[in-house]
């Protein structure tokens, strides 16, 4: 049994290492300028789906997904989310095909490496966007890092038909490790769009050495059950309390976070933020209660585009995908 052990800690040794090094291919083959990020999408896959572009939306609402994003459509929940946000809130334009675990915008799953390994070891997936996460935090890669996810969204905002200074707010969404690549696509957004910046962390994991200067708010949707989240706060050291002028804790005095319990949701699970079946006392599910706080959010802004009337829906949608 201890050779068993021994073998399989050495195994799993030499893919944690191997992974390691993989996962600061992509940023630097970017820095390098050895290959463009991928703009353009697959056939049948919208850029941004909600209000049309022939009138101007309440915003732009770019949906950053956890660990789990390895394709343009596929998200933590199937989607769920999203759907909800543009059931419940049509005058946003929402994007959802962003990769935030690569600089170079290719996904994962359509990797042909990438897909066999899919078949026989899912688990790789997980762990090559969980090391992503920690390139994207690391100092010596992440003004790169941050550079090249900013940049791919502000690409997918323009070809959706963002217009520089137009005053439209764009609100960043992100789900756990999603946070990391938003706060640091705020400097990026800001030189190339100068847009109002608004993010909302979902359960956020990130290192807090960001610069949040140029947003106007970070609103943190968590709860006391998201063990997850709570590790992030505990592991970077720019998020602790001690660490007075952090990028941050600056940001913390500013006044410039604002907290939302979701109690009792948790990170992950049947009990999770997303999920559509867990019910509060007041009759919604979880998902229901995350999907009003965006919107809540999003809607009370300064300044925000109020919902369209009713009758103006119709002429404002476009196809589902």
């Amino acid at each position: 049994m201890n050779a068993v052990l021994f073998w399989v800690a050495c195994g799993l040794g030499a893919v944690l290492i191997a992974e390691a090094l993989l996962a600061r291919y992509e940023v630097l083959v970017y820095g390098a300028g050895w290959r463009a990020p991928t703009a353009e999408l697959p056939q049948g896959v919208p850029y941004a789906r909600g209000a049309a572009p022939g009138a101007p939306p309440g915003a732009y609402l770019v949906y950053l997904d956890g660990i789990g994003k390895r394709r343009f459509r596929d998200s933590r929940d199937g989607g769920e989310l999203v759907k909800a946000l543009l059931a419940k809130a049509p005058e946003l334009r929402i994007l959802g095909q962003v990769q935030p675990y690569s600089p170079l915008a290719d996904p994962l799953a359509d990797r042909p490496v990438w897909a066999w390994l899919r078949r026989h070891a899912g688990l790789l997936l997980f762990l090559h966007n969980v090391m992503q996460i920690f390139v994207a935090a690391d100092r010596r890669y992440r003004p790169l890092y941050n550079r090249a996810v900013g940049s791919q969204i502000a690409t997918q905002l323009r070809l959706a038909g963002y217009q520089p200074d137009s005053g439209i707010p764009v609100v960043l969404l992100s789900y756990s490790g999603g946070a990391q690549v938003a706060t640091g696509a705020v400097d990026e957004l800001h030189a190339e769009l100068r847009a109002p910046l608004l993010l909302l962390t979902l359960g956020g994991f990130h290192n807090g050495a960001n610069d949040l200067g140029h947003a106007e708010q970070l609103h943190r949707l968590t709860s006391v059950n998201d063990r997850i989240e709570r590790v992030g706060t505990w592991i970077f050291p720019q998020r602790w309390r001690l660490c007075r002028y952090s990028r941050w804790n600056r940001a913390v005095h500013a006044g410039k976070i604002t907290v939302h319990r979701l109690d009792p949701a948790t990170h992950v699970g049947p009990l999770s933020y997303i999920n559509p079946k867990a019910r509060l006392p007041d009759g919604r599910s979880h998902l229901d209660r995350t999907t009003d706080t965006v919107i809540e959010v999003v809607r009370s802004r300064d300044g925000a585009i109020p919902p369209p009337a009713a009758d103006d829906l119709a002429a404002r949608r476009w196809p589902e995908d």
